[in-house]
C-alpha cells in the first residue's frame, strides 16, 4: 500500500488523473429485474430489492465488476466503489442494515481486483481505488419537515457511527483512500471526516481523503445553504488530498464553481460533473465530445488535478475526458496564506 500511495502522490504532481464515471447510469443499461438484484442469496427476502444498486456487488459481482473495467479501459485512474447507499441508514431502506459490512467490503474487493488487473497491464499507468463514503439518505442540519424547522432525523453521533463502520468495512477491502462525496449537508460530511479520523486513530492506519461536495442549483450553494467557499473553508481542516465538487449540474453550469474552488483550494481539486441537466425523460444527452470540450477548457485554464463524470457519464464519456486533458498540466494547489478562513453559510477570511 505505501508503494501505490506514494505513486498516486506522484502523478498528481505529474499530470490530471483520470476518475470513473456513473455506475448507476452503467447499471441501467443491463435492465436488470427484481431476480436479478434479488439473486440466490436474497430470493426470499420480504421487501422489494429492486434499485439497491450496492446489493449487486453480492447477488451479480460480474455486473459491476465489468463496470469498473470498462471504465479502466477508457483511461479511469481511479476508480470508485459501488458503495454510494453503502451505509447502515441507506440500507435500511431495504431492511439489509445489518448486511452493510458485508456489501461494502465486497464492493471494496471487486474494485480492488479490477484495478489490479490493469495495473499489471499497464504498469506504466498504475489503477487505484477509492472508497465511496455517499451522503445517507438523511441530513443532519436540514428538517425534513417544512412545518418543523427544528426536526431532525439523524444527529451527528449516528452518522459517525455509521461512518466509522463503512470506512473499517471499505478498509478489509483494501482501497487505496477515501472518498467523501455528494456532500449537500456540511454536518453530514464533517460526521464523515471525523469518523474516519477516529479509524485511522484507532486501526494505525491512515490513507488520503478525498472530499467533493455537490453544488444542488443555479444558486451555487449546497442543499445546506453554503457556497463554494464556505463549503471549502468547513471542510479544509481534513487536510484532504483533493476537494471538489460532483454531480447535481453538467460541466457547462459547474464551470463558474469549479473556478471558485480552484481559486480558493491550497489541495488537488477534482470534479465530475453530470453529463449535462435530465430531460423530461430522466435521461442526460450531453455527449462525450461536448462534455469533453468543456473540461478541456477547465484544464487549460488550469482549474483541475482530478476530472470524472457522475450520472449520465458513461465510458465513451470517460475516453473523451482522458483525451481531452492529455499532455496538459495539473492545476497548482494554492500557497497557503495563514490568514483565518472562518464559514457559515458564507466564507469569512480575516
Amino acid at each position: 500500500m505505501p508503494d501505490r500511495l506514494s505513486r498516486l502522490t506522484a502523478l498528481l504532481q505529474k499530470r490530471i488523473l483520470i476518475l470513473d464515471g456513473a455506475m448507476g447510469t452503467m447499471i441501467q443499461r443491463h435492465k436488470l429485474s427484481e431476480a436479478d438484484y434479488r439473486g440466490e442469496r436474497f430470493k426470499d427476502w420480504p421487501s422489494d430489492l429492486k434499485g439497491n444498486n450496492d446489493l449487486l456487488v453480492l447477488t451479480n459481482p460480474g455486473v459491476i465488476r465489468g463496470i469498473h473495467e470498462q471504465y479502466l479501459e477508457a483511461g479511469a485512474d481511479i476508480i470508485e466503489t459501488n458503495t454510494f447507499n453503502g451505509n447502515r441508514l441507506s440500507q435500511a431502506d431495504y431492511g439489509l442494515q445489518d448486511y452493510t459490512a458485508d456489501i461494502v467490503t465486497a464492493a471494496a474487493q471487486l474494485a480492488r481486483a479490477a484495478a489490479d488487473k490493469y495495473s499489471a497491464l499497464t504498469p506504466e499507468q498504475p489503477r487505484f481505488v477509492a472508497g465511496v463514503l455517499g451522503p445517507t439518505s438523511k441530513t443532519a442540519s436540514i428538517s425534513p419537515d417544512v412545518n418543523d424547522p427544528g426536526a431532525r432525523n439523524t444527529h451527528f453521533d449516528e452518522l459517525i457511527a455509521v461512518y466509522a463502520e463503512a470506512t473499517r468495512a471499505l478498509l478489509a477491502g483494501d482501497v487505496d483512500l477515501i472518498m467523501i462525496e455528494t456532500i449537500f449537508d456540511t454536518l453530514n460530511a464533517k460526521a464523515a471526516a471525523f469518523a474516519v479520523d477516529v479509524v485511522f486513530e484507532e486501526d494505525g492506519i491512515v490513507l488520503p481523503v478525498m472530499i467533493s461536495g455537490t453544488i444542488t442549483d443555479a444558486s451555487g450553494r449546497t442543499l445546506s445553504g453554503q457556497t463554494v467557499e464556505a463549503f471549502y473553508n468547513s471542510l479544509r481542516h481534513v487536510r484532504p488530498i483533493s476537494i471538489g465538487l460532483n454531480c447535481a449540474l453538467g460541466p457547462d453550469a459547474l464551470r463558474p464553481h469549479v473556478e471558485d474552488m480552484a481559486r480558493v483550494s491550497e489541495f488537488c481539486t477534482s470534479f465530475h460533473p453530470n453529463a449535462g441537466l435530465p430531460n423530461e425523460m430522466g435521461e442526460y444527452d450531453m455527449g462525450p465530445e461536448e462534455m469533453a470540450g468543456h473540461v478541456g477548457e477547465w484544464a487549460e485554464s488550469g482549474f483541475i488535478n482530478i476530472v470524472g463524470g457522475c450520472c449520465g457519464s458513461t465510458p465513451e464519456h470517460i475516453r473523451a475526458i482522458a483525451a481531452a486533458v492529455a499532455g496538459k498540466p495539473p492545476r497548482r494547489p494554492k500557497v497557503p496564506d495563514h490568514r483565518m478562513h472562518l464559514s457559515g453559510l458564507e466564507a469569512f477570511t480575516i
